[in-house]
């Protein structure tokens, strides 16, 4: 018996998200950071891992309020999305961004799980739904890959 569309989907979300075989999914990337590294931003340019999840949570809820067709906030350019990053001494601040992403995470979770194989051959954007979320799951992956690296640099990952 195969997986439908829906559950290859859902696995792959499992993957990307929280449990850890192929690749380092975000919630583990995330587990155990604190504000300090998350603040840290790389010499020579380029996104600190609180910038970065400021850019993934963006995306996860314009993709969660469009699959549950609820208004959008404002858009903005793909460079504004990153903002600026957190202080070192926010804990709370760095706490609540990881907060929003689990809430973001278990939304998706839920909305797609809601979904038929039928729904996925729908139009949304300027593709198929099923397409839309495939490209989604990579994204987070992507930028789940970027934030241990970051943590691998600052000595902030497993030993």
């Amino acid at each position: 018996m195969g997986l439908s569309k829906v559950e290859l989907l859902l696995l792959q979300r499992e993957q990307a998200w929280n449990k850890e075989e192929w690749i380092v999914p975000l919630a583990v990337a995330l587990e155990g950071l604190t504000a300090k590294v998350a603040a840290w931003e790389p010499e020579g340019g380029g996104n600190s891992i609180w910038q970065t999840l400021l850019h993934i949570n963006y995306y996860n809820e314009d993709l969660l309020y469009r699959l549950r067709d609820e208004p959008l906030g404002p858009r903005v350019t793909n460079k504004a999305t990153f903002g600026s990053t957190g202080q070192p001494d926010d804990e709370a601040g760095w706490q609540a961004v990881v907060a929003r992403t689990h809430e973001l995470a278990e939304g998706l979770r839920e909305t797609i799980a809601a979904l038929t194989d039928e729904d996925l051959e729908k139009p949304f954007a300027s593709t198929t739904m099923g397409q839309e979320l495939s490209i989604w799951l990579l994204h987070d992956a992507y930028h789940s890959g970027q934030i241990v690296l970051i943590r691998r640099q600052l000595g902030a990952w497993r030993q």
